[in-house]
């Protein structure tokens, strides 16, 4: 077992999230891909978080994430998302025109308790990326 420490308690909370751009935008992909994963670790340890699994697809962001249970889930998942729109329109928005400031991410996110299926989970989001392009193949053919 993985489990963490608190002062007075042992834990294992792992959730699989998935977060999306506004509007679905492609723009993942090129410079913000390249580092945008740095700067989720950074921002997850500064909420006592760990991601262990992730993936920056061109229009979503899966990870699997522990958080100890002193934290909602929504309060890391707003600050990840909160410090990293900052992040990006400090760095990237200067150079694009249609840029939409510290709004980058869309309000809602999907979660998921891992528990036992951790590894299929892991599995999951390691695939994530030829999984959608088998699907993209499949529907030339409709």
């Amino acid at each position: 077992m993985d489990n963490q420490s608190l002062s007075h308690s042992k834990w294992e909370c792992k959730y699989h999230i998935v977060f999306i751009p506004k509007c679905r935008r492609r723009v993942l992909y090129g410079q913000l891909r390249q580092h945008l994963g740095e700067v989720f670790h950074n921002l997850a340890r500064q909420q006592e978080s760990r991601i262990e699994e992730g993936h920056l697809m061109a229009d979503h962001v899966h990870m699997l994430i522990a958080i100890p249970p002193k934290y909602a889930v929504s309060q890391v998942v707003g600050f990840i998302e909160g410090k990293s729109a900052i992040h990006l329109a400090r760095v990237d928005g200067e150079r694009k025109q249609n840029f939409t400031g510290q709004h980058f991410w869309a309000r809602g996110y999907f979660v998921s308790t891992v528990g036992r299926d951790e590894a299929v989970i892991r599995q999951y989001i390691r695939r994530q990326e030829q999984e959608n392009q088998r699907l993209d193949q499949l529907n030339l053919w409709r």
